[in-house]
């Protein structure tokens, strides 16, 4: 599992006082960019050839956060396909454990030259793979 804290911002609240639902898109976007720098795909010459594009992402509220707050963001691999993989993310508080939100993302290794899918590089592949939780 990979982890990373987000410190809550009051701009990234709104009229009613708590968090608002589209900061937790960027909260997970954080997440999955420095679970793949952690990887060592943070730059695109880091391994040529690895496009990846979000096909899809959704996120479930559970509970409200709030400005000044520390959020948890784990990352964890639940699917691996031929073209495609699903990340997990699980937002908590991180003081006192309470799950916020709990969301999905899945990208799609993509020739931007073709326009079409292409499969997942193996290295890339094994690396996922230490991530996937069952």
């Amino acid at each position: 599992m990979h982890e990373i804290e987000v410190y809550v911002r009051f701009s990234e609240t709104d009229a009613a006082g708590h968090v608002n639902n589209t900061s937790y898109f960027l909260y997970m976007e954080e997440a999955r960019t420095k679970f793949f720098n952690e990887l060592g795909y943070g730059h695109h010459e880091s391994l040529p050839g690895l496009n990846l594009i979000l096909a899809s992402t959704k996120c479930d509220y559970i509970a409200q956060s709030y400005a000044g707050q520390t959020l948890k963001v784990a990352t964890t691999v639940s699917n691996i396909g031929n073209k495609s993989f699903t990340v997990e993310h699980l937002i908590t508080n991180a003081d006192s454990g309470t799950i916020i939100a709990k969301g999905t993302a899945t990208l799609v290794s993509f020739d931007f030259e073709q326009q079409k899918t292409m499969p997942i590089p193996e290295v890339v592949r094994t690396n996922l793979e230490q991530f996937l939780q069952p």
